[in-house]
């Protein structure tokens, strides 16, 4: 991964959205960097650093075919079970993430009485402001050059006490996309002696939501319905949808691996190029 991973996810990006655009027309190899203002050479070698794999590759895993297969192949969520060795690209973020909710009383105090602090990183997806409460993650949300962090914090967690103190949260970001030597590598729970843990404001269904969404392996895709099912409401796919788009911790509780029934990507809270780019990544890191 290059020193500056947001301006390199964002090269990307700008090859993915057109990717995407033209799948069937297989796009190639000088035409993708064209659009990106790079040498053919030089776009090959960062696309490849990033994803893994080459844009022709990278491209295969964002069609509607792929999509659908990969959809295909997912096991009912209830029946999933985690073996705990598991290392490398293959962990599973949820051997490493606990999602804790507030109390009903908590809740209605909206964070009165705590001190959120937070900070903003890099990540192969872009920044990212990162809150923290008592050590615990309270928000990981995507940044867009419009965002106001303290605003996006302040929503989320209208009454707590906001600290900016990044040094701080800084453990907890190199446990989810960690660093060497300032750069970014993996986008991987580091294995510690305990999961990261999630502190979250939402509903009752909003957390079994949400719990269920760590239920879905890397590389590996559901659909709304899949998830309705999974939280034993099967007809409440429509209501399972509005919780996943109000997830507040991005990329921890992958949102991003539900799609559409159909096998199309859908939306996404933080875009639909990240999902994209995020679904194709992991993919390729999987395969490769």
């Amino acid at each position: 991964m290059t020193t500056n991973s947001t301006h390199t996810y964002q090269q990307i990006a700008r090859a993915i959205e057109h990717l995407t655009a033209h799948f069937r027309e297989q796009p190639s190899l000088s035409e993708l960097a064209e659009k990106v203002n790079m040498s053919e050479f030089h776009f090959q070698r960062l696309f490849t650093e990033w994803a893994g794999v080459s844009p022709k590759k990278f491209s295969q895993y964002l069609t509607l075919e792929h999509a659908k297969t990969r959809l295909r192949k997912g096991d009912p969520l209830a029946d999933v079970a985690y073996d705990s060795g598991l290392s490398g690209t293959g962990r599973l973020h949820d051997l490493f993430v606990t999602i804790e909710g507030v109390t009903p009383g908590q809740f209605k105090q909206a964070g009165s009485g705590l001190d959120l602090l937070y900070g903003v990183f890099d990540s192969p997806f872009g920044e990212y402001v990162l809150g923290a409460i008592n050590g615990k993650i309270a928000l990981l949300h995507f940044l867009n050059d419009e965002n106001d962090p303290e605003s996006i914090l302040a929503s989320a967690w209208p009454e707590a006490s906001l600290h900016h103190d990044p040094t701080v949260v800084q453990f907890l970001a190199d446990q989810i996309f960690p660093t060497t030597d300032g750069m970014t590598t993996e986008a991987i729970p580091q294995k510690s002696d305990k999961p990261l843990s999630v502190l979250v404001r939402g509903s009752a269904f909003q957390l079994k939501v949400w719990e269920a969404l760590l239920k879905i392996p890397e590389g590996k895709l559901a659909s709304y319905d899949q998830i309705a099912e999974a939280i034993g409401q099967p007809t409440a796919s429509r209501a399972v949808g509005t919780a996943i788009g109000s997830n507040p911790v991005g990329y921890l509780i992958p949102c991003h691996r539900v799609i559409k029934k159909t096998g199309l990507f859908g939306g996404y809270r933080w875009g639909t190029k990240r999902k994209q780019a995020m679904l194709g990544w992991e993919a390729a890191r999987l395969d490769s």
